[in-house]
């Protein structure tokens, strides 16, 4: 099924970042300036410095003569990323249930029942469903660290997680198939969470340790699926 490209409700960077992370730019996808202006009609000009702003993010690779293109995934670079990731989510965690006020607490609560609430895509042409699943997944997982105290921190964590979405997107968007591994996440997360509000620092990072575990399995064997099929 063709699927039809959404009129972009933001700037260039935004939308081409959006499409990277959540849309119809998949993993090797050429980016060509004349082309994604004929989709997106957001300028020659705006799209040029999109793609050289993104570059510097690392969601644009650009190859001599060969113009840019949207990076491809690998095992290699997941289990890296997967792994400084969770390195990063223990220091910001611990921080953070240290940290955290009530305040804190009641936005923690709110976020998960928003994210309780959010579809998952029916099928891979869902683009729209799938994005806002993942802005409510983000903003919960988020918010668990977001009172670590450092913005340093938080800078490499939300850098750590754009990557990680380019790679959980394929998992999102294939959901339905077998190869998977659909779990209850609404589950793990209100487990996380209530070891977080009850200031257990141990039990939570063990928790999202584990979350982030097993999600990194699961994009693991769709790569290794997709591998086979080519």
């Amino acid at each position: 099924m063709a699927v039809t490209a959404k009129q972009p409700t933001g700037g260039a960077y935004e939308t081409l970042r959006s499409e990277i992370l959540h849309g119809d730019l998949m993993p090797g996808d050429r980016l060509r300036v004349a082309e994604l202006n004929e989709k997106y009609k957001l300028g020659l000009t705006p799209i040029r410095e999109a793609l050289v702003r993104l570059s510097s993010e690392g969601l644009v690779a650009n190859e001599s003569h060969r113009g840019a293109r949207v990076p491809e995934t690998t095992l290699a670079e997941l289990s890296d990323l997967m792994r400084t990731r969770r390195e990063i989510e223990e220091l910001c965690l611990r921080h953070s249930i240290a940290n955290g006020d009530e305040t804190w607490e009641a936005d923690i609560l709110s976020a998960m029942h928003l994210l309780s609430r959010a579809s998952l895509p029916k099928t891979p042409e869902d683009r729209q469903t799938a994005a806002e699943w993942e802005a409510r997944h983000r903003r919960f997982h988020y918010l668990l660290v977001s009172a670590c105290g450092s913005p340093w921190l938080l800078t490499i964590w939300n850098m750590l997680v754009d990557h990680s979405e380019r790679y959980r997107k394929l998992r999102l968007l294939l959901h339905s198939q077998s190869d998977a591994d659909v779990r209850n996440l609404n589950a793990e997360h209100e487990q996380i969470m209530q070891h977080v509000l009850d200031r257990n620092a141990d039990a939570a990072v063990a928790l999202m340790d584990q979350h982030l575990g097993r999600t990194e399995a699961a994009v693991a064997r769709l790569l290794r699926l997709e591998d086979e099929q080519d």
